[in-house]
């Protein structure tokens, strides 16, 4: 997945925590609307996504220089890990928009 893909898919998630704060103590019927803490937990995952890109990519960059105590193995763990967890968050992304389209199309 290229580098543009990436910051696309991180930029619509980003948006997403923000709609999804910007809902916080709303209330509809009397019912109070409080999405605080799943937006927390949602700004840390994307917070800790982006951190294993960005340690992937300085790992990479120092291996490249051939900085000492920069090896191979631990580079190509790290940009696995940082792929895998980005994978995962599209993921987590993908299911949320499919809810969300399925609770809009229910009928009221």
């Amino acid at each position: 997945m290229s580098q543009v893909a990436i910051n696309q898919v991180l930029s619509q998630m980003r948006a997403l925590e923000s709609a999804a704060k910007s809902g916080e103590g709303s209330s509809i019927g009397g019912v109070t609307n409080s999405g605080s803490e799943f937006g927390k937990m949602l700004a840390e995952s994307i917070d800790k996504v982006n951190d294993a890109q960005n340690r992937a990519g300085e790992l990479k960059e120092a291996f490249t220089r051939g900085d000492e105590g920069v090896e191979l193995p631990q580079v190509m763990v790290a940009l696995q890990e940082a792929s895998i967890s980005f994978q995962a968050m599209t993921q987590v992304r993908n299911k949320l928009l499919s809810a969300y389209q399925d609770v809009m199309n229910m009928p009221v």
